[in-house]
Formats: structure tokens, C-alpha cells, sequence
């Protein structure tokens, strides 16, 4: 029992750890993009509209990979079909490094056209042009990271991801500052700092590279069963198959934010005009958006962890247990996403504060999309579920009309006097809500909840008001005591998070076993 726990900790902690640090460091070039003098929120607005244009167009190249190879190779050495295993790997790499090219040129070739026409910042092309390459070496990476995941190699995924991540981080500052120094112009320092993502892509990928040489040179089979070659159709409609759903949802997702690049600045330059229209743009997309992120980056590392439990639990027909680890990822995500919301909305100002003190309009705009947290990771976790349970369908539906109602809401609200600047943010939350609603409904058509989930939340919703009711005080107490306020709000900050932690294990909100079986499923403690 002392070894499951003391496993159980060192998953949980490396899981954890490797997801803060990661998101970390993009805060950190982040926060020096927001409170570099010369760029703030206007070359926020130039960057993050031309990164989101190359999201998008990388998630169509990459279509699902990882999951997808992974799938079939775990399948195929299950089988002692270590030839095909092989096999798809190779036709994989040919196959979508083709689509990734393809996917490089057109970003390339249509830069002007899409800054110009479709985001009508014709300061994004260069930083279009800059990315395209990006998109090629995603795709190639995308199936590396499959045949170690499908090795069970999934650390290494892990560690390749927190890898790049620093590397853009580092070359962002580097290449910002010095480019700075010779000149003031936006467009560039935005362009300089989406080749960082460049860069960082092309090193990421070589990591992949020498750690896919080395299990290919431990691999060495002497009990394989000799199967007959498959097709290269056979093999690529069956990755399309499983990644499509996948990617489409995916795809959609994108779609979402590339929605608020398209719409906010050309609706609001209509009625504050057209730089004020890009600042605003620039606040959304570089403050409350990274901001919002956050809570939803470590809730995929938790719940994903537990889906292929829910397919095995499927496959062998364990009701009871399926219905446990279901309960089980909806509170963990409730754990992580109600003192969140309650957290971002107290704190809202200073958080700005702290972390823009150069640049720290937009405060409000991070209160009101807290409430869209809870909605988001909800929807998430149950997208995970629903893939698991083979509703993959669903998923992408959920996605569409999800998309739909968040277009019209961005028309009906932003231009809206009152409330243009809130309008896209009212518009995620609608989005949210009405997603969360068709998931949820079919998940309950199809599994009988023991507990609901009002139920499951009551307990992470009074140990939030516990956390906001004392922390409020304790910084309240620092103020009259006249101690500096971004000290202030760091250490409330930091007691708030150390009493909700408390009382999720006085309240004991979580099954210790569980959460073990969970993460060593994915693999991170080999």
C-alpha cells in the first residue's frame, strides 16, 4: 500500500508539474510580449491573429494523429504484428508530411489574402509567412509522437512538449528584444515572434526524431507473427477513420477563436474605430484567453488520463466500473474548474495587475469569462468520455452548433453600445453552456449517474467559498498594514490555493485509488 501511494504521488506530481511548467513559461513570454514597450496589446492583436490562422490550419494537417497511430500500432503489437506496426508508421510519416506541406504552402501563398480580406490586418502577413513552415514540421511530429504513444511511451510526449514550449519562450524574448533595438516597427517584432513558434516546431521535431531512433533500436522482436502487408489505403482510411471525429471537433475549436480575430475588429472599428478595435482584440486573445486556458490545460491532463480506463471498462462490460470513473472525471473536473471561476472573478483586477502592471485594461473582461470556465472543462472531460464510449459523432455535432451559437452571438452582442466590449466573451459563454447542455443529455441517455452532478459539486463549491471568504480577509489584513498590494496579492493567492487544497482532503473529494489507477494509465511513471 506504502508503494501504490508513494507511486500514486510521484504520477500525480509529475503530471501536474510538467502541465504548470509548461503553461509557465507561455505566460512568460506572454507577459513580456503585454509589457514590452512598443508592442502591448495592439502587437498582441497582430500576433495572436496570425498564430490563430496557423492553429487552425494546423489542427487540418495534423488531423488527430497521435491518437489515431497510437491506437492502431498499440493494436498491432498486441497482436505480435510487428511488421505492420512498422509499416503504418512509415506510410504515416510519407502521407502527412505531404498534407503538412501542403498545408505550408497554401498558409504561405495566401498570407496577404488572409490578413488582408479575411482578418483585415494586413500587418499579420508577415507573421503568416513565418509560420507556414511550422505547419510542416507539426505533421511529421504529430506521427512520432503516435508511435511513442502506441510504445507506451507517453512521457516522452510529455517531456518533447515542455521542451518546445521553452524554446519558444526563450527565442520570443530573444529575438523580440534584440529586433526591438533596431526597430519599432509592429509587424515585424509580431513576425519575429511567431518565427520563434517556428523554430521551436523544427527543434521539437528533431527531439522526436532521436528519441524514436532509440526505441526502434531497442525494439528487437524475435517472437513476431508474420502477417500479410496492409495497404497503404487500408492503412490510411483506418487512421482517418478513428482521428476525422477527432479532428473535426478539434478543427472547430480552432474555429472558435479565429471567430473572435475575424469578427471583433472588424465589427468594432466601425464603432471605436480601428486602432482602438485592435487593442481590444489584442486584450482578448493575449490576456483573458492565455488566462482562461489555464485551468483547461491541467483538466486534459487529468481526464484524458482516465479515457482509455472508460474503453477497457467498456470492452469487458464493467458497468460499475465504468460508471465510477465516469463520476470520477467529472468530479476531478469540477475540482479544478469551481474554485477557478470563483478565484478569477474575485481577483480579476489584481491579477491584471500583477501580472500587466504595463498594460492592465481589460480586468472586468477576465471576471466575466471565469463563468465560462466551469462550462468549457465540463464539455471537455465528457468530449473525452463520449470518444471513449465510441460516440465520437456526438462530439463533432456538439462542436457545430457550439461553433453556430457563437457566431451569432458575436454578431448580436458586439455591436451592442454597452456591451461591444464584452460581446465575444458573452458569446463563449453561450457557446459553453448550450455544448455542455447536448453533451451532457446524451452521456445521461446512455449511463445512469449514481451521483448527480449538483452532488458531486456541493463540496468543491463550499470549499471555494471557504478558499475566497478567508483569502479576501488575509489580503484585506495586508492592505491596512500597508504592505506592497502585488505582494499582497501573491500571498492571498497562494494561502487561497493551500486552503482549498485542504479542504479537498478533509472533505475528501478524492478516491486515492482511483486517481492512481489514472495516472498510472498514462503511462508518465514507467
Amino acid at each position: 500500500m506504502k508503494a501504490k501511494v508513494s507511486d500514486f504521488i510521484k504520477g500525480i506530481l509529475s503530471l501536474v508539474i510538467s502541465q504548470i511548467l509548461i503553461k509557465l513559461f507561455g505566460v512568460i513570454y506572454s507577459l513580456y510580449l503585454t509589457n514590452k514597450t512598443g508592442f502591448g496589446d495592439k502587437g498582441n492583436a497582430i500576433y495572436m491573429s496570425g498564430y490563430q490562422i496557423y492553429a487552425l490550419l494546423l489542427t487540418i494537417s495534423s488531423l488527430g494523429i497521435p491518437n489515431a497511430i497510437s491506437k492502431i500500432i498499440s493494436e498491432k503489437k498486441s497482436k505480435k504484428d510487428y511488421i505492420n506496426s512498422q509499416r503504418i508508421f512509415e506510410v504515416s510519416i510519407f502521407i502527412f508530411a505531404f498534407i503538412g506541406f501542403l498545408g505550408c504552402i497554401t498558409l504561405f501563398v495566401l498570407s496577404d489574402f488572409i490578413s488582408k480580406v479575411i482578418l483585415e490586418i494586413p500587418e499579420a502577413k508577415f507573421s503568416l509567412m513565418l509560420l507556414s513552415p511550422a505547419i510542416f514540421f507539426v505533421s511529421i511530429n504529430s506521427v512520432v509522437k503516435g508511435y511513442c504513444n502506441g510504445e507506451n511511451k507517453i512521457y516522452i510526449t510529455a517531456k518533447n512538449q515542455f521542451f518546445e514550449q521553452v524554446m519558444k519562450s526563450l527565442f520570443t524574448i530573444v529575438f523580440v528584444e534584440i529586433l526591438s533595438r533596431k526597430t519599432n516597427k509592429i509587424e515585424i517584432l509580431a513576425g519575429v515572434a511567431n518565427l520563434a513558434t517556428t523554430i521551436a516546431t523544427f527543434l521539437s521535431l528533431i527531439y522526436m526524431i532521436k528519441k524514436y531512433i532509440n526505441i526502434k533500436r531497442k525494439n528487437i522482436y524475435f517472437d513476431g507473427i508474420i502477417y500479410k502487408k496492409e495497404r497503404i489505403i487500408n492503412i490510411v482510411k483506418n487512421i482517418l477513420v478513428i482521428s476525422i471525429p477527432m479532428t473535426v471537433s478539434a478543427i472547430l475549436g480552432s474555429f472558435g477563436k479565429n471567430i473572435d480575430s475575424i469578427t471583433v475588429v472588424r465589427i468594432l472599428k466601425n464603432i471605436i474605430g480601428e486602432e482602438s478595435a485592435k487593442i481590444k482584440y489584442g486584450i482578448l486573445s493575449s490576456k483573458v484567453d492565455i488566462l482562461i486556458a489555464l485551468p483547461l490545460s491541467f483538466n486534459i491532463a487529468i481526464s484524458t488520463s482516465l479515457i482509455p480506463e472508460i474503453s477497457r471498462r467498456k470492452a469487458i462490460n464493467d458497468i460499475n466500473g465504468l460508471i465510477n470513473k465516469i463520476e470520477m472525471s467529472l468530479c476531478m473536473t469540477l475540482i479544478i474548474a469551481i474554485p477557478c471561476v470563483f478565484g478569477m472573478f474575485t481577483y480579476s483586477k489584481q491579477i491584471f495587475n500583477l501580472l500587466f502592471p504595463n498594460a492592465h485594461d481589460g480586468y472586468e473582461l477576465l471576471a466575466l469569462a471565469s463563468f465560462s470556465i466551469i462550462f468549457s472543462m465540463l464539455t471537455q472531460t465528457i468530449y473525452g468520455i463520449l470518444q471513449g464510449l465510441g460516440k465520437n459523432n456526438i462530439v463533432v455535432y456538439s462542436a457545430i452548433i457550439g461553433l453556430i451559437v457563437k457566431i451569432i452571438c458575436n454578431i448580436l452582442f458586439i455591436p451592442i453600445k454597452n456591451i461591444y466590449e464584452k460581446g465575444a466573451i458573452i458569446g463563449n459563454i453561450m457557446s459553453n453552456i448550450v455544448s455542455f447542455i447536448i453533451v451532457f443529455c446524451v452521456l445521461k441517455k446512455y449511463i445512469y449517474f449514481k451521483k448527480s452532478l449538483f452532488k458531486l459539486g456541493i463540496k468543491p463549491i463550499i470549499a471555494s467559498i471557504i478558499m475566497i471568504f478567508c483569502s479576501i480577509n488575509i489580503y484585506k489584513l495586508f492592505i491596512v498594514k500597508k504592505l506592497n498590494s502585488l505582494l499582497c496579492t501573491i500571498f492571498s493567492i497562494l494561502i487561497a490555493v493551500i486552503i482549498y487544497i485542504f479542504c479537498v482532503f478533509v472533505m475528501k473529494m478524492i478516491n486515492k485509488s482511483n486517481i492512481y489507477e489514472s495516472v498510472e494509465n498514462t503511462g508518465i511513471s514507467d
